[in-house]
C-alpha cells in the first residue's frame, strides 16, 4: 500500500499513528487528495500524494496531524533536495512564510498577558526606534495592536520578496522606512485605521517594532523565552538567513522542482514577524496544539480570555488577532497560509474538537499542492469544513440577459463586505455570456474569470473560494450580482447590458 510506502520515507522522530480516525487522515494521503471544485458527472480523481508531489514537481512535504490539542503523527515524505536521498522527516526545517505572523501574535498576547502592552491603546506611545509617521489627510489617525494583529490599521505594504544568497538584508527600520536593501515600499497609513480590512506585512513590521521596544531585546531572544521555549519549539527560529549549521533544513526549489537559491539552497527572509518564521512539522504542531488548549481552558500557553479574543473575527476583518477564523460549532476553525518564493505551508485547527493539521512544503508549486492536501485532511476528517464544490449540468444556457456592467453599492456596510474589501478590491466589472457560459472580465485583469454554475443562478469562480449570484427582481428584471466569500458579501448593481448575444 502506498501509505506504508510514504510513512517509510519517514525517520524516527515520526510519531506513532493514534486511533481510527488518524488512520483516516494518512488513507487519505493515498487516495484523497483532489481539486476544490470538480466539473459535472466528474469522478472524484483519488489522487495520492506521490502522485501530486510529482505533478507539482515538490521535492518534499513535512505533514503533523492533530487530536485533542496534541501532535499524535507527523512525518515527512520526499526528500530536503532534488537529486538526493535527504529525506524530510518530522523535524525538517522549512519557511513557513506569513504563518510567521500567527507566531508573532502569540508572542504579543503573551506580552499582553504579562501586562506590558494594551490591545487598544496607540502603538505610538509604545514604539521609542521608530513610529508611524503622521498623516494629516487622514482622521483618527491612531493605530492599535488590535488593528495591527487583524489587518485593519489601515497601513500598506501587503508582502515582501524574498533575498537571494550574497543580497545584502535590511534593517527593521530600514523595512518600515522603505530604504535599500529593503525591497518595499515605506510603511505608511493609506487610510483611517478600524474602517476596512486590508492585509498589511507592513503592519506586522511595525507590530514587531513594537514588542522590541518594549522588551528591549530583538525578536528572536523574545521569541525564545515567550514562543519557543515554553512551546518546546527548540529548533525553531526567526534567524535570518537561516545558519546552515541548523542541519535537516528543507531546500528551495523552482516550480520545475530544481534547486534554487544557490549556493546555500535557501532565501533569507528578513522580515522576520511577517515572513521569517523556519519551523518543523513537529514544532510547529505543537504550536497550533498549545493554541488550541489554551482555547479549550486546557492549557496554559495563553490565558483562556485572551486565546478567545485571539480566536475572534475584528471586524471587518476575517481575522482574528493574528489566525483567520471561521465557521461555528464543530466547524469553528482557525487557519493561516504562508508563501515565500520556493516554500508554501498551511497551519489549520479545530478549536472545538482540539484536531488540525499542519502542511509544509518546499517547492515553488506548493501553494497548489498544500491545497489539495488540506482537502484531503478536511475530507477524512469528516467535520463538513472544506467541503467539495461540484458543479451543475444547467438544462438551458447561462440567460443573456446576465451580461452587463455592474458596479459596488459602496452603502453596504464594511461589516457586511469584510474580506472581500481586500480579496476581491473591484468598484466594477463586466459580465458576459459567451456561448452560454458566465465570464467575468475584472479591472486590470488580461483574461476573463469563467465561472462554473452551481444552480441556475449560482456560480463558483474555479477554485471555488468565491460564490457569485445574480439577482433577478419580481418584475423579471436582473438587478444586481452579489460575490460572497466566507461571510464576506459584496454588492453590485447593474449599470447598463451588456454583449448578452457574444459568441450566439
Amino acid at each position: 500500500m502506498l501509505v506504508a510506502g510514504l510513512l517509510a520515507v519517514g525517520t524516527a522522530s515520526a510519531q506513532r499513528v493514534d486511533g481510527a480516525a488518524t488512520h483516516k487522515q494518512l488513507t487519505a494521503l493515498e487516495h484523497g487528495l483532489r481539486p476544490a471544485v470538480l466539473n459535472a458527472g466528474e469522478p472524484l480523481p483519488r489522487w495520492s500524494l506521490h502522485e501530486r508531489m510529482a505533478h507539482y514537481h515538490v521535492p518534499g512535504v513535512a505533514i503533523a496531524i492533530l487530536k485533542g490539542g496534541e501532535v499524535v503523527h507527523a512525518t515527512g515524505y520526499g526528500v530536503r533536495e532534488a537529486g538526493t536521498d535527504d529525506a524530510v522527516d518530522a523535524d525538517t526545517l522549512f519557511s513557513v512564510g506569513s504563518i510567521s505572523k500567527v507566531a508573532t501574535a502569540a508572542i504579543s498576547l503573551r506580552l499582553l498577558s504579562q501586562g506590558r502592552i494594551d490591545l487598544d491603546c496607540d502603538v505610538n506611545t509604545y514604539l521609542k526606534s521608530w513610529r508611524i509617521p503622521s498623516a494629516p489627510n487622514i482622521g483618527n489617525p491612531a493605530v492599535t495592536m488590535r488593528m495591527l494583529m487583524s489587518h485593519t490599521a489601515g497601513l500598506n505594504v501587503h508582502g515582501f520578496r524574498d533575498y537571494l544568497p550574497g543580497e545584502a538584508l535590511p534593517t527593521l527600520i530600514e523595512t518600515l522606512n522603505g530604504k535599500p536593501p529593503a525591497k518595499n515600499d515605506p510603511v505608511r497609513l493609506l487610510r483611517e485605521p478600524g474602517l476596512l480590512s486590508d492585509y498589511s506585512g507592513g503592519g506586522v513590521m511595525v507590530e514587531q517594532q513594537l514588542i522590541e521596544d518594549v522588551t528591549g531585546l530583538p525578536l528572536e531572544t523574545v521569541a525564545r523565552t515567550l514562543l519557543f521555549d515554553p512551546v518546546g519549539m527548540r529548533r525553531s527560529t526567526f534567524d535570518n538567513p537561516l545558519p546552515a549549521t541548523r542541519g535537516n533544513i528543507a531546500k528551495a526549489h523552482d516550480e520545475e522542482g530544481r534547486p534554487t537559491a544557490l549556493p546555500r539552497g535557501w532565501e533569507a527572509f528578513p522580515e522576520q514577524a511577517a515572513s521569517g518564521l523556519w519551523t518543523s512539522a513537529n514544532e510547529l504542531g505543537a504550536f497550533v496544539g498549545a493554541l488550541i488548549k489554551s482555547y479549550q481552558g486546557n492549557g496554559n500557553f495563553l490565558p483562556r480570555a485572551i486565546a478567545t479574543e485571539m480566536m475572534t473575527e475584528v471586524s471587518p476583518s476575517p481575522h482574528g488577532l493574528g489566525p483567520r477564523v471561521e465557521g461555528a460549532g464543530t466547524t469553528r476553525i482557525f487557519h493561516h497560509g504562508g508563501a515565500n518564493n520556493s516554500y508554501h505551508a498551511w497551519i489549520e485547527g479545530y478549536l472545538e474538537t482540539g484536531d488540525g493539521f499542519v502542511i509544509l512544503t518546499n517547492g515553488a508549486r506548493g501553494y497548489e499542492l498544500h491545497k489539495e492536501i488540506r482537502n484531503a485532511l478536511s475530507d477524512a476528517l469528516g467535520h463538513g469544513v472544506n467541503p467539495p464544490l461540484r458543479s451543475v449540468a444547467l438544462g438551458t444556457t447561462a440567460s443573456a440577459d446576465y451580461a452587463g456592467s455592474y458596479r459596488i453599492d459602496p452603502e453596504v456596510p464594511m461589516d457586511v463586505r469584510g474580506a472581500l474589501a481586500d480579496s476581491f478590491d473591484y468598484d466594477s466589472f463586466e459580465v458576459e455570456v459567451v456561448d452560454g457560459a458566465v465570464k467575468v472580465s475584472l479591472p486590470g485583469q488580461s483574461e476573463p474569470l469563467s465561472l462554473l454554475p452551481v444552480g441556475p443562478t449560482q456560480f463558483v469562480n474555479p477554485s471555488g473560494s468565491r460564490q457569485f449570484e445574480v439577482h433577478r427582481d419580481a418584475h423579471g428584471v436582473v438587478r444586481a450580482w452579489s460575490v460572497t466569500q466566507g461571510t464576506s458579501r459584496a454588492y453590485y448593481h447593474r449599470q447598463q447590458p451588456g454583449p448578452a448575444t457574444a459568441g450566439k
